[in-house]
């Protein structure tokens, strides 16, 4: 599928305006002088933008030469009525018409006519409602292209209204035309709406949406959103001010509907997204529900458009790692790359993990690899990318921080295959480093299985690490991939991957029990020395910091589910995964 890129937070306004268009003509963009005949049957954008029921006539021609130059002027085609020579009766010799308008909806008092007019002579204008008894209309002919208004009560109320536009002694050029209705109870302009959002939680939160204004006071309008409540300023009241509309969802975008029995206006908000910041260290078991989108989860949000990335039921798992909680997430090919952002890092070094597992191979067809999640900054900018490509019926995976690489580790893997993939960049040393199924029961990791060195610029720039996305770049080059127990951190041993191993960093530890039934929590050692225990829920928010020496941690208050226990005692760190019930 085609992935189309937007902007974030993108807002629009629609505006069924006091000038209601009822006719617009701009004659496109010839690619030489047309006859009319011709410029009809022509493709756009040389020809005419309007078809039946309008129909165009005449003897002048379509040309691109001195185009249009009056403030708003299309500035493409214009039509050229060459100068008079001898009248026909009962047509003229030289002219332009114009068939098939409609305005019998509209007041003739209301109905107005513009067009841009270039001319040293006398341009003569005509309407008819029949075709045979025209009627001139009287206004200023300029030597320069101007825009000519003609007033309401003069263009009839008609289904069957025609324009007739005739030449005189020297050329003349039309652009622009335009048949509209002006109502003056119809002055209210809307401007481009803002939003806020109330509050960023891990929750649905709600955000308020300001539409600003002018030209209010003049009618008694009736404002009706699709969601939320309206307030703020009274346009049927208040000249000039801002409405709000309160109480939205996040994520639900609206339209606020604007009607006062003559005309009617809609202004159109896109929702934002009110998602938090995740904390270090930032831990995500995918536990959302098998179907779902990752990208509606409070947790992330999509870059782009395109496929969604879907949760998968079952989890992946790695020996010697932390049990695998909650479910996958899956893709293939194409579309939106969810981004999750967690707390910047600019110093120190900065570390991620995640099970990958290639599914499927067969749609890969392009041989030379792509990269799909990556280490981003804060701006979802991608610093550290993992590759793969294909290697016979297996696959090899490469690490770099740019978008193209040759920098592949020699192992191949096979499909099906999980693989432990930690990627790391050092600060101090400004250098990336990849581990695939490192040897997670030494107390810090072993040799990398990449590197990458990086230069800075002079000055450097501000280099952060403040986001994990996931990247579907194309059907031919993205295999179907499953992705599962993604940690972030800022040192390797945080990272919880192996947490029997961390355990026994802290002689005699004992974590019991587990799960937790009755509210406390018992930690011993060899020592029994005072120990500081941290405990983190599946969000890697910190829910309790205590310190203890031979009592228990109270617990109590938390609410069943997983969580990390930290434990810190002389020095020594050991992690635990915790079930409270």
């Amino acid at each position: 599928m085609k992935k189309l890129y937007t902007l974030a937070l993108m807002l629009f306004v629609g505006v069924v305006s006091f000038a209601q268009t009822i006719y617009s003509e701009n004659f496109g963009t010839p690619t030489g002088t047309t006859l009319i005949p011709a410029y009809i049957t022509g493709t756009a954008p040389a020809t005419f933008q309007n078809g039946a029921p309008i129909v165009y006539s005449g003897t002048a021609d379509v040309r691109a030469t001195q185009v249009s130059s009056y403030v708003g002027a299309s500035g493409g085609g214009n039509v050229w009525i060459a100068a008079v020579a001898v009248a026909t009766p009962p047509l003229p010799n030289k002219y332009f018409q114009i068939d098939g308008i409609n305005t019998s909806a509209y007041s003739s008092a209301n109905i107005q006519m513009s067009f841009g007019h270039l001319s040293a002579s006398t341009l003569v204008l005509e309407f008819s409602t029949n075709g045979t008894t025209w009627t001139p209309i009287t206004f200023t002919n300029n030597p320069a292209w101007t825009l000519v208004t003609i007033a309401g009560g003069i263009l009839p109320s008609s289904a069957t209204l025609s324009l007739r536009f005739t030449g005189s002694t020297t050329g003349i050029r039309i652009d622009d035309i335009k048949v509209f209705n002006y109502n003056p109870a119809c002055s209210l302009v809307l401007g481009a709406p803002t939003v806020l959002c109330n509050a960023v939680t891990f929750g649905m939160d709600t955000y308020t949406a300001t539409i600003p204004y002018t030209g209010g006071g003049t009618g008694n309008y009736v404002m009706t959103p699709t969601s939320g409540t309206v307030g703020g300023d009274n346009p049927n009241t208040v000249a000039a001010g801002n409405i709000t509309v309160s109480g939205i969802t996040e994520g639900v975008g609206i339209t606020l509907n604007f009607v006062n029995g003559v005309c009617t206006y809609s202004s159109i908000v896109t929702a934002p997204e009110c998602k938090p910041v995740n904390a270090l260290p930032y831990y995500e078991g995918f536990n959302y529900t098998a179907g779902s989108n990752l990208g509606a989860q409070q947790r992330w949000t999509n870059v782009n458009s395109g496929d969604e990335v879907v949760i998968a039921a079952g989890s992946l798992s790695y020996p010697n790692t932390a049990v695998s909680t909650g479910n996958s997430a899956s893709f293939l090919g194409a579309g939106k790359d969810p981004f999750t952002p967690f707390t910047p890092i600019t110093t120190g070094t900065i570390f991620a993990s995640v099970l990958i597992k290639v599914a499927d191979l067969t749609t890969t067809t392009a041989t030379t690899g792509t990269y799909f999640l990556g280490l981003t900054d804060s701006g979802k900018g991608y610093q550290g990318r993992l590759f793969a490509k294909p290697s016979g019926t297996g696959y090899v995976l490469g690490f770099d921080s740019t978008s193209t690489t040759t920098n592949y580790a020699t192992t191949v893997f096979n499909v099906n295959d999980t693989v432990l993939v930690v990627m790391s960049f050092d600060f101090n040393t400004l250098t990336y480093s990849v581990w695939f199924n490192p040897d997670i029961t030494l107390p810090n990791p072993p040799t990398p299985s990449l590197t990458k060195l990086i230069t800075l610029p002079t000055p450097p720039a501000v280099l952060n690490f403040g986001g994990f996305q996931i990247r579907q770049d194309s059907d031919t080059t993205t295999p179907s991939l499953v992705l599962d127990e993604l940690r972030i951190a800022p040192d390797f041993n945080s990272l919880g991957l192996n947490l029997a191993v961390a355990q026994n960093e802290i002689n005699g530890l004992k974590v019991y029990p587990n799960p937790v039934k009755n509210g406390n929590l018992f930690i011993t050692s060899d020592s029994n020395n005072a120990k500081a225990v941290v405990i983190y829920d599946i969000i890697g928010k910190q829910v309790v910091n205590t310190t203890i020496t031979n009592q228990p941690v109270n617990v109590a208050s938390l609410k069943a589910g997983i969580y990390v226990v930290k434990i810190t005692e002389d020095g020594k760190t050991a992690t635990r995964k915790l079930v409270i019930e």
